[in-house]
């Protein structure tokens, strides 16, 4: 192709809006106009209310649409729009399934069932309405009683041409619906398709079934490839487009935030650096969520917005933890500078939890983000293989929107050697280890900073206390060894002193 023929942005015909943001977004902008799509998907994946969607879309753009039923009746369609809180009053339903008086053996010509009529008689009666109509959108639901009707998928496959080309010839935009109750697998109808869009509801083990999206093909349209979780609510059906980090970066202040402690921002250098992650890692109830949450209050201190998500612990039992620790908690939870959403991994995606924290940080322009704990997280996303893939690509996000981001992990075990569900270590821009440690037949806590990839910060053991007063920290724990491993021995003849307690990153 020369470069005088290049095709430019100016040159790319509009596109119409699918009537889903999520789908638009995934589609780079859209569908193009007057073409005809294929929608499949199992019964109950979410098939009617995207093609209801995609109506009432082109209703609100003030065009003509119709919708035709060979497989549900109008009081069904319009119950699920009540449902939904529509009004289907710009959108027409043409009903080739008859009423009540479908056994009538009076009724001839004004019942029509597909069951009874031949391919060719049921095309003619769409056509004859949609030339009255003369729609710019329109749905065919569903295609199984055509390929019945057909008898042979050679018929079947004129028959839906046909339509392609006559609804192309009135500029018609067309979703076809197909349950894939076929026994074979049908994909003559994805070469004739100008896209094709399947969606799918999975199973779990536990807790609520999974809905997804994939789409399959799109000629001539850049999209985003791979499945997109999706959730039907009232109100339709929501896509999660999934995340891409490249997609999002920008340009922020590189400086440090602090934890509003003076001892911890001193072994952490100064604080974390913004659009960096960190990793506290302990047994349960070392104190890495006060750690966390120490996080939060600082930077509400500052004027900033930050969201703890909350996977394993109540929102009124972490109000009260931080009653115990001192914390003004609820001041910054009403003026909303600070923002506590328990999380059910039973019942929340993956998808639809990162589409959440891209909304509090694109809209309410959060600064600092808490995730307690990732063992919750897991457990919305059971193939760790998946979930490492995706936890890249969120905490990437975040680190290129100036985030701070904190992830809590619970290691099993309370005291000698603790093993992690899961290693985020690699990922991780600063690693904080906390651990229980026994002396003088005391339980005690210690935290260090054992890894930090950027500025100085200390390589010390130093003692962790939680009080009313808040959070504490002990001078280095000089003397001894085996801290972190939870059984420490008194070595103070042998262990010489440092000066500062510091040293250079690696």
């Amino acid at each position: 192709m020369a470069l005088n023929d290049e095709v430019t942005d100016q040159d790319d015909p509009p596109r119409i809006s699918s009537g889903v943001g999520g789908l638009d977004t995934i589609l780079d902008g859209g569908l193009d106009e007057n073409r005809l799509y294929l929608y499949e998907g199992r019964p109950g994946t979410g098939k009617t209310t995207i093609a209801l969607q995609f109506l009432l879309e082109g209703a609100r753009q003030g065009e003509k649409v119709i919708y035709i039923t060979l497989s549900e009746t109008e009081n069904e369609l319009r119950l699920v729009a009540r449902r939904h809180g529509w009004s289907l009053d710009g959108v027409s339903i043409f009903e080739l399934v008859p009423p009540e008086t479908t056994l009538d053996p009076t009724n001839e010509l004004t019942v029509f069932h597909p069951a009874e009529m031949e391919l060719n008689e049921t095309t003619r009666l769409i056509l004859d309405r949609v030339s009255e109509l003369n729609p710019k959108r329109v749905v065919i639901d569903s295609l199984s009683e055509l390929r019945l009707l057909a008898h042979s998928p050679l018929r079947y496959r004129r028959q839906v041409l046909a339509l392609k080309h006559y609804f192309a010839s009135r500029q018609c935009t067309v979703i076809l619906l197909d349950d894939l109750s076929s026994q074979q697998n049908d994909l003559q109808l994805h070469s004739i398709a100008h896209g094709v869009v399947l969606l799918e509801q999975v199973a779990i083990d536990f807790g609520a079934e999974r809905r997804r999206m994939r789409v399959v093909k799109m000629r001539g349209i850049k999209f985003r490839g791979g499945y997109h979780d999706l959730t039907i609510e009232k109100g339709g059906l929501h896509i999660y487009p999934r995340l891409i980090a490249a997609d999002h970066h920008q340009e922020f202040n590189e400086e440090y935030t602090g934890s509003g402690n003076a001892e911890l921002d001193q072994m952490l250098g100064g604080g974390f650096e913004r659009g960096t992650n960190a990793l506290f890692l302990g047994a349960a109830g070392v104190g890495k969520s006060s750690l966390a949450l120490s996080f939060a209050l600082a930077a509400a201190d500052r004027g900033e917005h930050a969201v703890v998500y909350a996977f394993d612990e109540g929102r009124g039992t972490l109000q009260a933890r931080a009653r115990n620790l001192g914390f003004d908690l609820q001041t910054h939870l009403d003026s909303g500078l600070i923002r506590l959403q328990q999380i059910d991994p039973a019942e929340l995606s993956p998808g639809e939890f990162t589409a959440n924290v891209q909304k509090r940080v694109e809209v309410d322009g959060a600064r600092v983000i808490v995730i307690d704990s990732l063992n919750g997280y897991m457990n919305a996303m059971p193939d760790e293989r998946f979930l490492i893939l995706q936890m890249h690509e969120l905490l990437t996000y975040l680190g290129q929107r100036g985030v701070l981001t904190i992830v809590v992990l619970a290691q099993h075990g309370l005291v000698g050697p603790l093993e992690a569900p899961l290693d985020l270590s690699y990922l991780s821009d600063s690693v904080i280890m906390l651990r229980y440690f026994e002396v003088d037949g005391a339980v005690r806590r210690a935290i260090s900073v054992v890894k930090k990839r950027s500025g100085r910060h200390e390589h010390s053991v130093r003692e962790f206390m939680l009080s009313e007063k808040g959070i504490q920290l002990g001078p280095p724990t000089r003397g001894f060894t085996g801290v972190l491993a939870g059984s420490p021995h008194f070595l103070a003849a042998t262990v010489p002193s440092s000066k500062n307690g510091t040293d250079g990153a690696k």
